[in-house]
Parts: structure tokens; sequence; C-alpha cells
């Protein structure tokens, strides 16, 4: 991707839901788990940071239902977007139709993300792509984290954690996060999710034998978009913090990593 030529929009999903204490919150002591120290610095702090020293980013964009809580750790030049109550997809819908493409995702608790990854990640998207994810695979992660338990998913042709960041580089990409609406909207009905998705690409995953190629071609039937996994080459792109075991491995690993700054490097 030539992302230099178009400025990238960068969005940190920051929400929190509502009725149910977070358990980094919670275990940290902070008001909001974006709050969490890691290294000294706030998580969110530490991704912003992270985004600033990326060229290729222009905007950069906080989609909170707390802005009051986290303004104090915010620079002034960063805006705020609510998000949705209806979870993450519809939030990166509204910001999709409020600031347009290319738009990078990522979330508040990505808390190792260094300027490097998404300059690779946008450096390795093909230039047919409307949609990328990056991912880091098994084999990268065991390599790079080891003794630490990861999710993976497991297609015939890769084993991989996601790393919590997303391009939706043109419009139609705008088709793939409606689909995540509503997959993420019948996430309690499976019967419903393989409706949507089709009972043959499930079957597939179920029984080890879906490629990314076929992945890759039925999401291009449900939304008319090219999408693609992006693998990494650093297996610490995969940890974000979500439990109280997460925050003793990101304090551990951000040890190793150079520290955090401001600015466009």
């Amino acid at each position: 991707m030539n992302a230099a030529t178009r400025p990238v929009t960068a969005l940190i999903l920051a929400g929190s839901r509502p009725g149910k204490p977070d358990p980094v919150a919670v275990a940290s002591g902070v008001a909001h788990k974006a709050l969490f120290p890691v290294g000294g610095v706030p998580m969110i702090a530490r991704v912003i940071a992270a985004l600033r020293a990326t060229p290729a980013i222009g905007r950069i964009v906080v989609c909170t239902n707390t802005p009051d809580g986290l303004a104090p750790v915010l620079p002034p030049d960063v805006a705020m977007l609510p998000s949705s109550p209806e979870g993450p997809s519809a939030s990166v819908l509204a910001a999709l139709g409020q600031y347009g493409t290319p738009l990078l995702v990522t979330t508040a608790d990505n808390a190792l993300l260094q300027a490097g990854w998404v300059e690779e990640f946008l450096a390795r998207i093909q230039p047919g792509s409307d949609m990328a994810a990056a991912v880091a695979t098994e084999e990268t992660v065991r390599r790079d984290v080891p003794n630490t338990q990861r999710t993976y998913i497991r297609l015939a042709d890769m084993a991989f954690s996601g790393c919590n960041m997303f391009l939706f580089k043109t419009a139609i990409s705008a088709q793939v996060a409606t689909l995540w609406r509503e997959v993420e909207k019948n996430r309690k009905h499976p019967l419903r999710i393989a409706w949507t998705l089709g009972p043959l690409i499930l079957l597939r995953a179920l029984t080890g034998r879906l490629t990314r190629k076929a992945l890759y071609a039925r999401i291009h039937t449900l939304t008319g978009a090219q999408a693609e996994l992006v693998p990494l080459s650093d297996g610490r792109a995969a940890v974000d913090v979500d439990k109280p075991a997460d925050m003793v491995l990101a304090e551990r690993l951000a040890a190793g990593l150079p520290p955090v700054r401001s600015g466009h490097s």
C-alpha cells in the first residue's frame, strides 16, 4: 500500500461494556482499562505514541463511551468519537461514515504497539486488497512469546493469532464491517452465524480444511471486497491486555521494547 499518498486516519477503539466491570480495570484499580499503565505509561498513551510515530498516519481518533475519563491522558490534537452501544463493528462503521478511508483500526489495549509494526502492516498489504487484518502466525508467537497462552485460529494453511490491527482501505471495505456487525450481533446464536457465513465455510473451518483462499473468496462473495490476512514478523504484536495474566506479560515484554516517545519519527 502506498499510504504516503493519502494520510491514514487511525481509530482507537476504547469503549467499555456497560454494566460489566472490566477485569483489567478492577485488578489495576483504574477507572478505565485503557488507563492501566504498562511500563509506567497508560496503555492508550502507548498506542497513540506508536501511531504518532508512524509517518503514514494523519488524524488519530479515540472512540469511547467515557470521554471524560480518558481526556486527561489524550494529546489535544486527538479527536474523539462516541462508541456505539451496538459494539465495535458499529463504531467502525460510524468512523468510516465520518472519516472515510483509508481507516486503520486498533484498540486501546494493544499496549505493545510499535510504529514499525504499523509500517510493516501497511507495506505488506497487496495493492488489490480493500481490507486487511494484521496477524501473527503461531510459529512466530511461540518463538517471540514463549510459555504463554494465546488463542489461535486454525486454517488449513496457517494458524494465527490476531494483532488487533485492521485497515479499511477502500470504500467497499465498509461492507466487511457490515458483515462483522451481523456476526457480532448474532454471536450468541451460532446457527444464525452459520446462515450468514454459509454452512460449508463453517464446516471446513471446524474440520481444519478452510484455506485462506477459500476464506477470502467467501468474504468477497458476501461483501464484494477483497480481504486478506497480513502476517507480521514480530510475535509480540499478538499480545493485548484482556485479563490480569496479560498485565504481567505486557509489563515484562514492554521492558524489551524501545521507550515510548511522542511525535513523528
